[in-house]
């Protein structure tokens, strides 16, 4: 096992490869070197499959030395980092001591289709990163399948959707830049059922929940915080459903309603028998 001192370091902020992960804050950048980062513990642990650096602080080095094994025993190189240099490549205001650097790992759209996917989150003009990452988090909670980012949606490696993900980005199928039309289409093709989720809806999950209507191969298309579903994505769809507030609440966030109709398809489709357990493995 290396020691701190054989391990290699990075102490100066104007260190080329400081400059090159600091960049990567930038969506160009990310695009131009297919990188992006996954800061804290329990992001790099997720990531490891995935890594091509780590940078880790001293005292993080002792409080995650297994983090730090996994990453060397899959390929990625450890870097000692002072606290600054952490600091200087994360996004957070309190960084936690260890940062990596991953390649991008987005699947093509018709690699999830030739899946055959059972449920399917697509982010159809979603602009916030921590909602896209935290509707990314609840479908892989509800067991989905795939998640698609469309053109026009937020970066899927936004460093705050990678942190609002939890570590969910790494597992599961995510497909980006895929035209809602097209990503539409191609889902129909492969026998999914479309819902458009929107408060303005003319159906209603629990009636949708009570008529048995859910238990197929479904997808979700979740719209823009603020302004939901333009016409024309609803027009797409097979149905537009709203969730049903039954209390004095104005309305849900887009990550509330995401995970009740992402929930709501996955206890369907188990009852259906035509979905495996949300809690069993792959």
């Amino acid at each position: 096992m290396r020691t701190l001192s054989q391990t290699p370091q990075l102490t100066s902020l104007r260190s080329p490869r400081v400059s090159a992960a600091r960049r990567l804050a930038k969506r160009s950048f990310r695009g131009k070197e297919r990188r992006f980062i996954a800061e804290g513990p329990q992001a790099v642990r997720e990531a490891i499959g995935h890594l091509i650096e780590v940078y880790v602080a001293p005292e993080a080095m002792r409080r995650h030395a297994d983090i730090v094994a996994a990453a060397r025993a899959a390929g990625a190189t450890v870097f000692t980092a002072t606290d600054e240099v952490v600091a200087e490549v994360c996004d957070t205001v309190t960084p936690q001591g260890i940062v990596g650097i991953c390649r991008f790992l987005d699947s093509p759209f018709e690699e999830i289709l030739r899946a055959r996917p059972k449920l399917v989150a697509v982010l159809a003009h979603v602009r916030d990163p921590g909602n896209a990452g935290t509707v990314l988090r609840c479908a892989d909670a509800a067991g989905a399948d795939a998640v698609v980012f469309t053109d026009a949606s937020v970066d899927l490696y936004n460093p705050k959707a990678v942190r609002a993900s939890v570590g969910s980005l790494f597992h599961l199928p995510v497909a980006v830049g895929v035209p809602v039309h097209t990503a539409v289409a191609g889902l129909r093709e492969a026998g999914v059922r479309l819902l458009a989720a929107d408060g303005a809806g003319e159906r209603d999950l629990d009636s949708e929940l009570d008529e048995g209507t859910m238990g197929g191969p479904t997808a979700w298309i979740f719209g823009n915080e603020a302004w939901g579903l333009p016409e024309e994505t609803r027009a797409l769809a097979d149905e537009v459903v709203r969730v049903p507030i039954h209390g004095r609440a104005e309305s849900l966030n887009l990550a509330t309603a995401a995970a009740v109709c992402l929930y709501a398809s996955a206890r369907a489709q188990r009852a259906a028998g035509g979905c495996r357990s949300v809690t069993s493995g792959r």
